[in-house]
C-alpha cells in the first residue's frame, strides 16, 4: 500500500455534510445490534457544529474521521469520534483520541470523559486499551450506557538532551 497523508483540521460549517455523511457511515454497523440508529446518526451536524469543537482526521485529502469535543469545568467531554469504515483499524480512531488528550492538557484539564454503547465491543475495547474506566452504566433504551472517564497524569517536563543548555549553544 502506497503512502498516505494524514492530516488534522478543525471543521467550519463548510464540513457538515461530510461530518454527516461520515458518522451515518461509521455507525450503521451498529443499527443490527442495538436494534436501531444510534444516537450520532441523529444528530443535527448544522446545530453541532456551533455548540461542539469538531476536529477532522483526512487521509490524502479525504475526511476519514471526526473527533467532537466540549470543554467542560474539570474534563474534556468526548461527544463523539468516528472513523471511516474503509479506514479502521489503522490507528485512526487512536490518533484522534490522543488528539482529544492534547486539547484537554492544552486546556489544563486533567481528564476525558465519554459514552457509549455497551453493544460497542470493539468502541468498548479500545477506550479500555488507552486507560478509560468504566465509571457507571445505565439502562437506555434497551441497552447499556457506559460512562467512561480517562485521568491523565500530570505532563512531564521535556528534560534537555545531553550536553545540551542555553550556556553551550552556539549559533552559526
Amino acid at each position: 500500500m502506497p503512502p498516505q497523508f494524514v492530516a488534522f483540521s478543525t471543521a467550519t460549517a463548510a464540513d457538515v455534510p461530510a461530518i454527516r455523511a461520515l458518522v451515518r457511515t461509521a455507525y450503521a454497523k451498529w443499527i443490527p445490534i442495538i436494534g436501531r440508529e444510534p444516537r450520532p446518526m441523529l444528530t443535527d451536524y448544522a446545530e453541532a457544529i456551533h455548540d461542539f469543537r469538531f476536529d477532522l482526521l483526512t487521509v490524502d485529502g479525504q475526511v476519514a474521521g471526526v473527533l467532537q469535543t466540549c470543554l467542560c469545568a474539570d474534563h474534556l467531554w468526548i461527544e463523539n469520534v468516528a472513523v471511516h469504515p474503509h479506514h479502521q483499524r489503522r490507528g485512526h480512531g487512536q490518533a484522534l483520541l490522543v488528539l482529544a488528550e492534547q486539547l484537554a492538557r492544552h486546556a489544563g484539564l486533567g481528564a476525558l470523559r465519554l459514552l457509549t454503547n455497551a453493544a460497542f465491543a470493539s468502541n468498548v475495547a479500545l477506550y479500555q486499551k488507552l486507560g478509560y474506566v468504566v465509571e457507571q452504566s445505565e439502562a437506555f433504551m434497551g441497552g447499556t450506557t457506559l460512562y467512561m472517564t480517562r485521568q491523565l497524569a500530570p505532563a512531564t517536563p521535556i528534560r534537555p538532551a545531553h550536553g545540551w543548555n542555553n550556556e553551550s549553544r552556539t549559533t552559526a
